[in-house]
Parts: structure tokens; C-alpha cells; sequence
């Protein structure tokens, strides 16, 4: 086996600090880092100087093209590649890239989902070199990370806002980290999204059209086993999946993405890969680049990476937990409580910052995760429900009560775990537990919000936490840069805002119908349940208004992205209804025939031979197959109408209504009874691989 010099491989293909220190005069260098670090403009002669330099060490790692990698509201990234070439005077071409082609690139911009903010007509657009995130190789093209906007300069991709969203909580937590006295030149969210997936064999993967087409199985019954062994979970990694990792986090390693975890998941079939943080938008580049990545490494084996939040009813869906943090450039983590967090009052008010900001806008966290595959996972088998709450743990809960009541707080023991074997070293146990119910819950020196669906961009959430974070910063900024008494009015305003904010505080089980009552009747928390549901939520007047004067969308940007998301939800139904419809009328009806036909002739056969022959079996079977012919036929006819309805709805949030109350419904009763027919008739006459087929598929 060849060996890796890990160190080596790592950011080889990344024009990073290292490369560019290396490369660029000590003048260019300084300049460039003052753009990055500390928000500066970036003057046009450095562009020139950089973009020389990186043409030179791209061509020197083999590429020949330039690309503008940006990532628009598809939900997956773009980009349209340019050679390095231009003709020179002897009818040769010269290699050339100047600091004009890095700093902006004209995609077209109409023909991306817009909501309403560029016609057809109005074609152009710009992508503008973001400098805080690095350029990198991939397939022999240099690929430059940048935002994207119209002609008109709204913002039409998720890093805009992204990075707009990163400069309102820098500003405002520096704000607060000055009337406390430490320093700090710049704060910045940190984030370390950790990715779900399944593998499933190509060749079984190419007989299912509605994996194809939907990415999800549309149909299947259960096998005999599933995930309830618990043998999967943390099992031996099987040696087809073990060349896989090895080869996807060498590529992930050459692009400088720190993959650092993996583990088989829960569900057979389901895996899972957790990278080291970084920041917000370093993070949200590298896990659209590791998505693409390990579709293309599984190909490579022979296998499908499935990123659909649930591919497979009746076991775990893949999440992307999204763990974020909050830290100065002098290397303080704000929400770390340290070994005496009741005596840690900076920590304290930052926490409450996030505690005012997720009970204020759920709504916002909510719909920032809202999909239609994210909608068939929340609210089981791990996953956490749709209703927005925050897990603390003892230790946190015991020092906010304590204040919150005007009472000493008492502190708790180190617990040493003594494991009754005298070789087993002792240790101390965590001061609180893991709530794997919990959408939003405090993991040690950071927040995990665990609701985020795995084919998804993590900017999205991370756009309305640092948001919402941000609101809650200016309050207390505004109010606290004014007292007379900086202590006293600390320790009141903190006071104040844990018990007004009590409500979205909840260490139970959030998968209990009595939470869910407690939740909406008693704490008046929302429970939104469907995209459909949640969507809408994004123009509440108290969202634009919040959103819009922290600079992170205009009010023309929201109304856009609400009806882009909620297009993306209708269109995504509609072609899975269209699917099912499809492979029913084309391959299940056409097959239970002919098992039909088959124990038809054998009945008449066996009763030829002895009039003694009951046939239970043949009979009972037709009799059930043939009553659910005549509801596959009724629901599939139901459906086609249902679907014929659909295509007349003009309005975005008809049509999402529509397909909450009328097509997943009816949708939901087609699937049951084809799985029933699965059950009944012969492996050798059913159409498509079964789940087992598909979720024991790799060995």
C-alpha cells in the first residue's frame, strides 16, 4: 500500500497562506492580509500581483483553466471555466490571468433562480472574488471562491449574505468585548458541519428510477432487518467502505478541507464524516466541495453517495449537524464557560445573546433548514423535532436558575467514573449529558444545531444564527454602553433576559407528545412543521425588519428567496409525484399482473389434477393482490388528477399549501398499498431492487 505523507498532501492544490507568503512580495503579502483579516479593500495593483502568482503556481500543478466558483440558490455550486490562454504574435498563445479576471467574472445571470429579480432579458451578472476563502485546484481548472449578484447588485447566491451576516456579528460583538476591556481586532463564527450519508452499489442504484430522479426511494418495503440490532452504529467499517474513506479524504486533504472523523452511522448503509472547524464561510465552501467530492470518490468505487435527508423510510435519515462557536482573533472562544462559567460573565452574556436570539427568531432557524427531503426526516429516529428548543445540561441550567432566582449557586462535584477494573484509568464525567432530541443544544464550548438536513448548505442556518445573534449583541450593546453602573446593569440585563427567554430552555424528550403540547399550548413556541408551513415566515415583519437593518438581505433579496425556497419545495414534489405515477403505471401495475397471471394458470393447473387441492396460498394471494390493483389504480388515478390540479396554481403559496394538503397525502396512500403488493408477490416478478437489495448492497 503506498504510504502518505499526510502533512505533505495536505493543501497541496490550495494557494493558501503558506503558498502565498512564499510566493508574493512581503508588500503584496501584507496587503492581501489586511483584505482577509481585517476587512480592508483590496487595492487593484495587489490583485494584479496576486493574480499573477497564482496563474504561475496553477499552471505549475497542471491546470489550464480559471473558473468562478460561487453558489447560487440551486442549492448546489456553479461555475464556467475560462482557459489561461491568449494568442500571442508568433500565432502561439500565451498563458495569462490578470487581477481584472480574478476580482470579477460576467456569468449569465437568468438563467439561475432569481424569485423574481432578474427577467429572462436582463442576462448579466457579476462574481466577485471573495479573498477570505482560498483558491484551490480541482480537475486541472484553478477554482476561485466568489460571491455572486445581479446587474442591479442584489445578492443572488448564499454567500453574500453569508459574509454580510459575518460582518453584523463581528461588529456588534466587538462592541460588547470593549466595555468588558478585551481585546480584540476582529470576532468571527466558527463552524464544524459534521455530514451524513449513505453508499449504496451503483449497479443496484441504476434499477431504481426514483432514486435517480428524487435522489429518495419513492417505494419499498422493509426488509427482515434494519437498524434495530444497533450492530451498524460504530461497527467495523467494511473494506469496500474503508477504500472509499481513504480515498475521499485524500482528495479532501489535497483542497485543505480537514476531514477528521468517520464511523458507520446507524442505519445499514449510513456513514458519516466530521471535519475540524473553521471559519463560517471557509466551512460552507469546503462542505459543498466535500458533497461534490464524495459522489464523484464513490463513483470512482462503484458506488452512489445518497446525500437526501431521508432516502429510505423506516430508518435514520442523514442530518449535517451544524456546530458553531463564536471566537476573537486573539483566540478566545466567547462561549467557552471555563472552569468557573458562574463567575465568567462575558461568557454568560454571550450565552444569553444565543439564548434571546433562538427563542426571538425560530422561526428563522427553522425555515432556514426547511426542504422537502429535510420535511420526511425532522422529528424521529434521531433527528430532532420541528419544534425550536435549546438544551443546556445540568451545570448551566443550575447557574441560570440560580441567577434568574437571586440565589447563590453551588457548584457542582467532578464526578470520577470508577469502572470496578483496576488496568481501566479513572476519569471525571461531564457536568451534563447529550440530548440527541434537542435541536439546538450546548456541546462543552459550542452550539449544536442539529437540524440542518444533509444535502443542504450549511450557510443558510448559519446566515440567521449569526443574525439573530447579531440583534441580540446591538441590544445590549446599546443598553449597557449607557449605564451608570456597568456591574449592576450586567448582572440585571442578563438576569432579565434568561427569564423572559425561559421558555425555549428544555432538557427532556422532545420526540414526547407531551412536549409538543407543553411546547405550543403552555410556552407558545411554534411548531412548524412543513416547509410549507415555515417558509412563509421569512417576510414576518419583525424577520425583514431584523434582517434588513443588519444589512444582511434588502427587502427585495427576501421576498425572492421565499419564493425560490418554496419553488424548490413544489417543483421537488411534483417531480416525485410524476416519478411515482411513472413507475407505477409503467412497471408495478405491469408486474403484479403477471404474477397474477402466473398464479392464475398454476391454480388451474393444481385444481386439473386432484379437485382436493385447495390452493390457499394462490387464492388468498390473488384475492389481496387484486383488491390492492384496484386501490393502486384508484390512488395512482387520484394522484394524476391531484398532479393536473397542480400545474393550474400561478401562486407560490397556493401551490405549497397544495402540496402539504393534497399531493404528499395522496402520495403517502399510493406508497402504501405498492409496498403491500411488494410483500406478496414474487422477488422474481417485482420490478425494481428491494431495500434490502439496497441497504446491504456494499460488503
Amino acid at each position: 500500500m503506498e504510504k502518505q505523507n499526510v502533512p505533505e498532501l495536505f493543501g497541496s492544490l490550495v494557494f493558501n497562506d503558506k503558498v502565498m507568503r512564499a510566493r508574493l512580495s512581503s508588500d503584496v503579502y501584507a496587503s492581501l492580509r489586511e483584505t482577509i483579516d481585517k476587512n480592508v479593500k483590496l487595492d487593484e495593483s495587489v490583485a494584479d500581483a496576486v493574480a499573477e502568482e497564482m496563474k504561475n503556481w496553477a499552471i505549475e500543478n497542471g491546470a489550464t483553466h480559471f473558473t468562478h466558483w460561487f453558489q447560487p440558490l440551486t442549492g448546489v455550486t456553479a461555475e464556467k471555466h475560462d482557459s489561461f490562454i491568449s494568442p500571442s504574435p508568433d500565432s502561439g498563445v500565451l498563458m495569462e490571468f490578470s487581477g481584472k479576471e480574478l476580482i470579477k467574472g460576467e456569468p449569465d445571470a437568468s438563467s439561475f433562480p432569481s424569485g423574481g429579480l432578474r427577467a429572462t432579458f436582463e442576462a448579466r451578472g457579476y462574481t466577485a472574488w471573495d479573498p477570505t476563502s482560498y483558491a484551490f485546484i480541482k480537475d486541472h481548472t484553478l477554482c476561485i471562491p466568489t460571491a455572486f449578484c445581479s446587474y442591479s447588485g442584489e445578492a443572488l447566491d448564499k454567500k453574500t449574505p453569508l459574509l454580510r451576516s459575518m460582518q453584523a456579528i463581528n461588529k456588534q460583538a466587538l462592541r460588547i468585548l470593549k466595555l468588558f476591556g478585551t481585546e480584540a481586532n476582529y470576532v468571527r463564527t466558527s463552524v464544524g458541519p459534521e455530514q451524513e450519508y449513505f453508499l449504496v452499489d451503483k449497479e443496484v442504484f441504476d434499477k431504481r428510477p426514483d432514486l435517480i430522479y428524487t435522489g429518495r426511494t419513492l417505494f419499498g418495503a422493509m426488509p427482515p432487518k434494519g437498524q434495530e440490532m444497533d450492530d451498524h452504529y460504530f461497527g467495523v467499517i467494511k473494506p469496500r467502505v474503508s477504500e472509499f474513506m481513504e480515498d475521499l479524504n485524500k482528495e479532501l486533504w489535497k483542497l485543505g478541507i480537514l476531514a477528521k472523523t468517520e464511523h458507520n452511522e446507524v442505519a445499514p448503509a449510513q456513514h458519516e464524516l466530521a471535519p475540524i472547524y473553521s471559519t463560517t464561510n471557509v466551512a460552507t465552501d469546503s462542505n459543498q466541495l466535500m458533497m461534490e467530492i464524495m459522489k464523484k470518490v464513490a463513483s470512482r468505487h462503484g458506488m452512489v453517495c445518497l446525500l437526501h435527508e431521508k432516502p429510505f423510510a423506516g430508518v435514520n435519515g442523514s442530518g449535517k449537524h451544524n456546530n458553531w462557536s463564536i471566537g476573537t482573533d486573539t483566540g478566545i472562544n466567547l462561549l467557552s464557560p471555563g472552569k468557573t462559567p458562574y463567575e465568567n460573565a462575558q461568557f454568560l452574556l454571550f450565552l444569553s445573546a444565543v439564548i434571546q436570539a433562538v427563542d426571538d427568531y425560530q422561526d428563522l432557524l427553522r425555515l432556514s433548514v426547511a426542504t422537502a427531503g429535510n420535511d420526511h426526516r425532522l422529528g424521529a429516529n434521531e433527528a430532532p423535532p420541528a419544534i425550536i428548543s435549546i438544551f443546556l445540561g445540568d451545570e448551566l441550567s443550575a447557574i441560570l436558575d440560580a441567577i434568574r432566582n437571586d440565589k447563590p449557586y453551588e457548584g457542582t462535584e467532578d464526578v470520577v467514573m470508577k469502572l470496578g477494573v483496576h488496568s481501566l484509568p479513572r476519569f471525571s464525567r461531564d457536568t451534563t449529558d447529550r440530548n440527541r432530541t434537542s435541536p439546538f443544544a450546548f456541546t462543552g464550548n459550542k452550539f449544536e444545531f442539529r437540524s440542518l438536513g444533509s444535502s443542504n448548505s450549511i450557510a443558510c442556518c448559519n446566515i440567521m444564527l449569526n443574525a439573530a445573534v447579531a440583534e441580540s449583541l446591538k441590544q445590549y450593546a446599546d443598553e449597557l454602553e449607557k449605564a451608570d453602573d456597568f456591574e449592576a446593569a450586567l448582572h440585571e440585563l442578563i438576569k432579565r433576559v434568561i427569564t423572559e427567554h425561559q421558555r425555549i430552555l428544555f432538557d427532556g424528550n422532545g420526540y414526547g407528545e407531551e412536549w409538543v403540547k407543553e411546547a405550543t399550548e403552555v410556552r407558545g413556541l411554534s411548531n412548524l412543521k412543513t416547509t410549507a408551513d415555515a417558509m412563509p415566515h421569512l417576510l414576518d415583519e419583525k424577520n425583514k425588519k431584523m434582517l434588513i437593518e443588519h444589512k444582511v438581505f434588502t427587502e427585495s433579496e427576501l421576498n425572492s428567496r421565499c419564493e425560490i425556497m418554496l419553488e424548490n419545495y413544489v417543483k421537488t414534489v411534483n417531480i416525485e409525484g410524476l416519478t411515482m405515477v411513472n413507475m407505477v403505471r409503467k412497471n408495478y401495475l405491469p408486474a403484479i399482473e403477471r404474477y397474477l397471471y402466473r398464479l392464475s394458470q398454476t391454480t388451474v393447473l393444481m385444481k386439473q389434477v386432484s379437485e382436493k387441492v385447495k390452493c390457499k396460498y394462490e387464492v388468498s394471494t390473488m384475492e389481496r393482490l387484486s383488491e390492492l390493483t384496484d386501490s393502486i389504480m384508484d390512488s395512482v388515478t387520484d394522484l394524476e388528477d391531484a398532479l393536473a390540479k397542480f400545474k393550474t396554481l400561478e401562486n407560490v403559496f397556493k401551490s405549497s399549501a397544495f402540496v402539504r394538503d393534497e399531493l404528499l397525502p395522496k402520495m403517502d396512500t399510493l406508497r402504501k398499498y405498492v409496498d403491500e403488493a411488494e410483500m406478496l408477490t414474487s422477488q422474481r416478478d417485482w420490478p425494481f431492487p428491494s431495500y434490502g437489495q439496497l441497504l446491504f448492497s456494499v460488503n
